[in-house]
């Protein structure tokens, strides 16, 4: 039996859609598997009732079919199924790191990020690694077709999940085909004053590069309440505010001194436009870790 521990991440990070992410240091999902001689899938904890156990319909199933290591998998959810807390990414990554120690299978972390990224298709109907990559790696993530670059910030985040869904799909359907030239340099503009700033813990110069013209506007959209939280917690202290991930969640960019109070303005923004949701008060963390090798 092994047992695997990955964390909640934030994507894209506004301006730098399918690039960029970044693991939390809470919560967390956790995965334990054991030899079988076909994979099983069981499922338990925050929104556990929606998540499909069939292995190829579940993120963790696509990951032990892809490294061929049939198993009795069992998944404990601390990260909120669609919250844009990647909550798929954290179950695959867990699965990965546990089922390659399991079986032998000696890959490294890096390794794994491309084996993680094919259980995402399992959620979003596209391979994609933004969030995989740092569940396994930890710190801030840019991911590249020929592999990924970690930068390891100390940087204080707040993640405030409101009571509704924004599916991963819908989200991906919402982002535009095209952009203009001038939306082109401004995003360019922004993930490189983002990435200067996660390189020196910065968070006025990482919340000034949370700012993008082209896939933010379409998916805040479908976050009720989203431009009213976003002010509100510019207000409290926050350096920049984004969507996390697909949604519905919503990132704010703060220093320690001001944490609390721009996760108390958001809870409030959201409550101010009829919706219920809580905060959640994090900073950047580290990747997958192995639990219990029993």
């Amino acid at each position: 039996m092994i047992t695997a521990r990955a964390p909640a991440t934030t994507a894209n990070l506004g301006s730098g859609y399918d690039t960029f992410g970044a693991a939390l240091q809470r919560p967390a999902d956790e995965v334990t598997v054991r030899r079988a001689a076909e994979t099983t899938i069981s499922v338990s904890g925050v929104g556990s009732a929606g998540i499909p156990t069939a292995p190829g319909e579940n993120t963790a199933g696509v990951v032990a079919e892809t490294l061929d290591t049939p198993a009795a998998i069992e998944i404990q959810k601390g990260v909120r199924p669609a919250s844009g807390m990647g909550s798929s990414a954290a179950s695959a990554a867990a699965a990965a790191v546990a089922l390659n120690e399991l079986y032998d299978r000696g890959l490294s972390r890096t390794e794994l990020v491309s084996v993680a990224a094919e259980g995402e298709v399992a959620a979003s109907g596209e391979v994609h690694a933004d969030n995989v990559a740092p569940a396994l790696l930890g710190g801030f993530t840019i991911t590249r077709p020929d592999g990924t670059t970690v930068v390891e910030p100390d940087l204080s985040l707040v993640v405030c999940l409101p009571e509704e869904v924004v599916p991963t799909r819908a989200a991906r359907e919402a982002v535009p085909e095209s952009l203009s030239v001038s939306d082109h340099v401004e995003t360019v503009r922004n993930a490189a004053t983002l990435t200067v700033g996660m390189c020196r813990s910065a968070p006025g110069l990482v919340g000034r590069g949370l700012d993008d013209p082209v896939v933010t506007p379409a998916r805040a959209a479908l976050v009720t309440g989203y431009e009213t939280v976003r002010e509100r917690a510019l207000a409290a202290g926050a350096t920049g505010v984004t969507v996390s991930g697909s949604g519905p969640g919503v990132l704010a960019v703060a220093r320690p001194e001001t944490q609390s109070a721009v996760a108390q303005a958001m809870v409030d923004g959201f409550a101010s436009a009829g919706v219920g949701a809580e905060a959640v008060q994090t900073s950047v963390g580290g990747g997958a870790t192995l639990v219990d090798t029993a």
